[in-house]
């Protein structure tokens, strides 16, 4: 669930009567979820659980959700066929996915960045760009035994005051990339953080806000455990 802010959107939905379980490897993420959250009738329930092992009964959700985070499983295909076991049968997944890495810049500038900077890593990482093509996606989801699947693309742009605001929100984003910059010295974070401008330099914000305007796009698809 990462930081909640799906699950918090969820559970308004449900409300009143219906129940959400925010799950999340990270415990850190949990805690920032319940704090975004508050405590009120509506808040999810948030529990620590490994997406590819899921620890619900079978066919104990009526849907599943995953924001952005298909793509950062280590076996996306068990987390699918975690998500298939655990809805009810007619039950439905609904997920997002970066688009294609040339529509998203949001990420891809800092990953330009990194890229000019830093050596390439000694074990390549798959793409979050992955899914990012609709045909793609949908034999994703239909090889792990859904069907209706819905797909529809989702672009917006994101305001950002200043280079740092970017490179924050990038590292927001990143997973476990960001804990790896993390453990870079501080010196090359911060040679980072400035060189990031420059491929920023295409979304210069031209209406009086001043800062960058920086697009993406994702995928949303939603689909069905068959009866």
């Amino acid at each position: 669930s990462g930081p909640g802010l799906l699950a918090g959107q969820a559970a308004l939905r449900v409300a009143p009567g219906g129940v959400v379980l925010a799950t999340d490897i990270a415990e850190g993420m949990l805690a920032e979820g319940a704090r975004r959250c508050g405590e009120h009738a509506d808040t999810p329930c948030f529990a620590a659980a490994d997406a590819e092992h899921l620890c619900l009964a079978d066919a104990s959700m009526d849907r599943v959700l995953a924001g952005l985070a298909l793509f950062i499983f280590p076996h996306p295909e068990r987390a699918l066929a975690e998500m298939h076991r655990v809805l009810v049968p007619g039950g439905r997944v609904a997920l997002s996915v970066w688009g294609a890495r040339e529509t998203v810049p949001l990420i891809h500038r800092a990953q330009d960045t990194i890229a000019r900077l830093l050596p390439p890593p000694k074990v390549p990482r798959p793409s979050v760009f992955r899914y990012g093509q609709p045909d793609v996606l949908a034999a994703t989801l239909a090889a792990a035994g859904f069907n209706g699947i819905d797909i529809r693309p989702c672009a917006f742009s994101c305001h950002f005051a200043d280079a740092e605001a970017y490179w924050q929100a990038f590292l927001d984003l990143a997973g476990g990339a960001a804990e790896a910059l993390g453990r870079l010295p501080e010196a090359v974070q911060a040679q980072l953080r400035a060189a990031v401008v420059d491929d920023l330099a295409h979304h210069c914000c031209d209406d009086g806000r001043g800062g960058f305007l920086v697009p993406a796009r994702t995928l949303v698809a939603s689909a069905r455990r068959p009866d």
